[in-house]
């Protein structure tokens, strides 16, 4: 079974569509990455999966359970970490578990023992009793993915959930999200970051003006307009393109102080780049290769007109 299957979703706000026939199948145990540029209708098409907005059209299923049939059973299955945190500034952060528990019908023992268990690996024992208006972006945000996980939700959506956060809090909410995950959550995740999308996703869907683009693995999106690798290489003295005419190389793009060159193999063009270098008595001040990356697939399938 699918853990998230979303159909044809539309929703318009006034003359702007924000969501145009958007569908995705998420497998259970998977990671699931949802990509695009500010606007693109991530954060909208995640509050329809949610149930927080009704789609205009479409139909959202978690679990085999239908989101606007029977929205509270479809809850019960999901712990939500939304674009703006829903944590209550006045109450400590381990009330803010304790009651997010008990909303889920959790009986007061396992309630403790979980929200003891949580603060433990979020590193929140020692602030336990602290009031969390108190505390810092990156706490709030840990207290955040403590409710949303205080139930071992069997799918698990996160929207944008390490934006601005120090790199200490960062790398917990991605621990946090592969510890889930390994326990048997279903992860559904909104990222700007290209990298953390790369590292936690085994698919990824991106979307733009609305459209779902293209959806595959990354290394499937890596390979979608670039199937060749390129040689970085700095000189010490500035050289123009026809030092790059060579078999192999398809192209050369001046990248700053290096020259990114690209090729179908990458050993021929260091070969060739050092001879010419070694011919015209120039010195090779850096050279690396490289293959293709998410981040050059994600702006080419957003940039498209």
């Amino acid at each position: 079974m699918d853990a998230i299957v979303a159909r044809n979703l539309k929703k318009s706000f006034g003359p702007v569509t924000a969501v145009d026939d958007v569908s995705i199948a998420i497998p259970e145990g998977g990671i699931f990455g949802f990509l695009g540029p500010n606007g693109a209708g991530k954060t909208t098409t995640i509050r329809m999966i949610t149930g927080v907005l009704i789609p205009d059209a479409g139909s959202v299923r978690v679990l085999g359970t239908d989101v606007q049939e029977e929205p509270l059973t479809a809850k019960m299955k999901m712990g939500v970490i939304p674009e703006n945190g829903t944590v209550y500034s006045d109450l400590t952060a381990e009330q803010n578990i304790l009651i997010t528990a008990k909303f889920f019908g959790m009986d007061r023992a396992a309630r403790e023992e979980r929200a003891f268990e949580i603060l433990e690996q979020l590193g929140l024992l020692e602030r336990r009793n602290d009031i969390v208006r108190t505390f810092s972006k990156g706490m709030r945000q840990r207290v955040s993915i403590a409710c949303a996980i205080v139930h071992s939700p069997p799918v698990l959506i996160l929207d944008e959930p390490t934006t601005g956060l120090d790199v200490y809090s960062r790398r917990l909410v991605i621990d946090t999200v592969r510890h889930m995950n390994r326990k048997g959550s279903t992860v559904l995740l909104t990222t700007h970051n290209i990298e953390e999308a790369n590292a936690l996703c085994s698919m990824i869907s991106i979307i733009n003006r609305g459209k779902i683009v293209a959806t595959g693995s990354p290394e499937k999106l890596k390979k979608t307009f670039d199937t060749s690798g390129y040689v970085e290489v700095s000189f010490d003295q500035p050289v123009g393109p026809s030092l790059f005419s060579a078999p192999g190389i398809t192209r050369a793009e001046l990248w700053g102080d290096k020259w990114r060159v690209y090729t179908d193999d990458p050993d021929k063009a260091v070969k060739h780049l050092a001879a010419v270098a070694a011919r015209d008595h120039r010195m090779i001040v850096s050279i690396a290769t490289s293959n293709p990356t998410l981040e050059e697939a994600f702006v080419q399938l957003t940039t498209e007109v």
